[in-house]
């Protein structure tokens, strides 16, 4: 156990082989499945900011079309940026926005059938969406913050269902 972690840490870890060197998960015989995940990432920055962002005012153009489109791709190459990842045949990712007052929530839901589940899929998108989002207002606001990147939800595969 851990501060972080109050669960016990398992004896096996399935990603270190017996040397303590790094490997890839051998999934081949688990049972293909519908699996879900979703994520969230939120960009803290000023009502004005958010004035332009909602007016289309800001000066390198629509920074949510962009963070969209920024996210999905994202999700699509979540192998080759996170060492271990399994690639995985997505059959869908959104991505979405949530204008508040100071701050975008960018959500994101990956969906596949396969035999690993897509949580670093969701979180990749939103990670990458946010720092979009930032790339795109950083001429307006210099100190805009990402925080809160988390799994909201997942669903599919033999661990079950959950949501935060």
């Amino acid at each position: 156990m851990d501060a972080v972690n109050p669960e016990p840490i398992p004896a096996a870890l399935t990603h270190l082989r017996t040397d303590g060197s790094a490997q890839m998960v051998d999934v081949s015989a688990k049972a293909e499945t519908t699996r879900e995940a979703t994520a969230t990432a939120t960009v803290q920055t000023t009502a004005e900011v958010m004035g332009l962002l909602g007016s289309g005012g800001l000066p390198k153009g629509d920074a949510l079309a962009v963070a969209r489109v920024a996210g999905i791709m994202a999700a699509k190459k979540t192998p080759e940026l996170i060492p271990l990842c399994h690639p995985l045949p997505l059959a869908k990712v959104t991505v979405d926005f949530e204008l508040e007052a100071a701050a975008v929530t960018v959500n994101a839901t990956v969906k596949t059938r396969g035999v690993t589940g897509v949580e670093m899929e969701a979180l990749t998108a939103v990670s990458v969406a946010a720092l979009s989002v930032y790339d795109m207002i950083k001429a307006v606001d210099k100190h805009a913050v990402l925080t809160d990147i988390k799994v909201l939800a997942k669903s599919g595969g033999k661990s079950g269902d959950w949501t935060l």
